[in-house]
C-alpha cells in the first residue's frame, strides 16, 4: 500500500467519523425535543387549563435544542472542509505543493 492510499484511507475514516458524530448529535436533539414536546403534552392533558403556558414554557428549550442541531451542522461543514484541504488535486503535479511547503 502507497503512502497516498494510506493517506486517502484515512481521509476516508475521518468522513466517516466527522459524519456519525453529527447523525449522533442530531438523533439526540431529536430525542431531547420529542421528550419535551411528549412532557409537555401529558401536563396539557392533565390540566388542560395550562397548555397555553406549557407551550410558551416548550418553546425556549426547545429552539436551543434545535439550535444545538444546527450547531453540529455547521461543525460538520467545517471539519469536512478542513479535510478537504489535505487532499492532493487529481490531476496536479507535486511540484507547487512541494515548492510551497520548501518556501515555508
Amino acid at each position: 500500500m502507497t503512502h497516498q492510499e494510506t493517506q486517502m484511507e484515512y481521509l476516508g475514516l475521518s468522513y466517516i467519523g466527522v459524519f456519525v458524530g453529527a447523525g449522533l448529535c442530531l438523533i439526540g436533539g431529536a430525542y431531547g425535543i420529542s421528550k419535551l414536546a411528549g412532557a409537555a403534552l401529558e401536563g396539557a392533558a392533565r390540566q388542560p387549563e395550562s397548555a397555553g403556558a406549557l407551550q410558551t414554557m416548550m418553546i425556549i428549550p426547545a429552539a436551543m435544542i434545535e439550535g444545538l442541531g444546527l450547531l453540529a451542522l455547521v461543525s460538520v461543514l467545517l471539519a469536512a472542509l478542513a479535510l478537504n484541504k489535505g487532499v492532493p488535486v487529481a490531476g496536479a503535479s507535486a511540484a507547487p505543493a512541494a515548492a510551497a511547503a520548501a518556501a515555508h
